[in-house]
């Protein structure tokens, strides 16, 4: 009995790399064992160049080529998400267009596969593109989530993954939050797991769509999508300000005791300010809650499909 292998690619604005990363993972994929068969499922999200153009003329030349394209761009982690609801496959490779994740390890997650295995991680072990300080905050952030969480994340794994058609079937049915972490998920759903190594490659063209901003603001939302520590911290800062007012306390009784009445204007200050800080802080964190809170009961779609291409019913 054949099966099928289903590798989903996110688009956005890599016109000048689809038609490279179509030859290499299209040569690749070839090489199969003679019981898998594949499919190529491009998700377009919302490109503002000629990546849709080719990707249609892509599908034309080729019915294993298939097209989901959005109304506008709804961003990475929907554009992933949306190519597993609509993948075939009794396995699943998510990767990106850029030629930065190998097509090269594809025979081994199938071997993965083969071996049993239900839920594959891609952990990079080197990036030599991404530059010194993108990897020391790589580094930074999975050292911080991983403290922060219960769930404890593979260090350095990508957007690079693969699962099969359980795991799959997960993150259709159940993992649908609007603001989302979908390589975190991919990690906490269970079944059998194992990790492969790879070497990032440099980007074959473009550059990268996450600026300094976006990066930001995802690593913030990883951190409250799968920690409550944070909504834990005015226990901790109340308990710290207790501590340091006491000190505070007995240093002033002392001072008194020993030089009269001491002048006190520079202590408050500083108290005020520090305690102001902290309550700051505080409402910062419960005010990104809220936010995420916000977003999921408002229960927009986490994308929506303006077209297809050589999409048929799903298996």
């Amino acid at each position: 009995m054949s099966k099928l292998i289903s590798v989903v690619v996110s688009v956005y604005n890599e016109e000048l790399v689809l038609r490279e990363f179509y030859q290499e993972t299209g040569a690749v994929l070839n090489t199969l064992p003679e019981e898998w068969d594949y499919e190529l499922l491009f998700v377009n999200d919302g490109s503002r160049d000629k990546s849709l153009q080719i990707l249609r003329e892509l599908a034309e030349q080729d019915p294993k080529v298939k097209v989901v394209n959005f109304s506008r761009n709804f961003g990475h982690e929907a554009a992933m998400i949306a190519g597993i609801d609509h993948a075939n496959g009794d396995g699943i490779v998510c990767m990106d267009a850029d030629l930065q994740h190998p097509p090269e390890c594809i025979p081994q997650i199938i071997a993965k596969f083969e071996e049993g295995y239900e839920v594959i991680s891609m952990a990079r072990t080197r990036n030599k593109s991404a530059g010194l300080i993108k990897n020391i905050t790589s580094a930074g952030f999975y050292a911080l989530i991983n403290f922060l969480s219960d769930v404890k994340f593979q260090p350095n794994a990508s957007d690079f993954f693969a699962m099969n058609r359980a795991a799959a079937d997960v993150l259709r049915n159940n993992y649908r939050e609007k603001v989302r972490f979908l390589r975190g998920y991919v990690q906490s759903v269970g079944f059998e797991k194992t990790v492969l190594e790879y070497e990032a490659r440099p980007r074959f063209a473009g550059e990268s769509k996450y600026s300094i901003k976006s990066l930001f603001k995802f690593s913030i939302n990883t951190i409250l999508c799968f920690s409550d520590l944070p909504l834990k911290l005015g226990i901790y800062s109340g308990g710290a300000v207790a501590f340091f007012g006491m000190i505070m306390m007995l240093y002033t009784i002392w001072t008194w005791f020993h030089y009269g009445t001491p002048s006190g204007y520079a202590t408050i200050v500083v108290l005020i300010s520090f305690m102001f800080a902290m309550l700051f802080v505080i409402v910062g964190i419960i005010g990104e809650y809220i936010a995420i809170l916000f977003a999921e009961m408002k229960d927009r779609p986490i994308y929506i499909v303006k077209d297809t291409k050589n999409l048929e019913e799903k298996r």
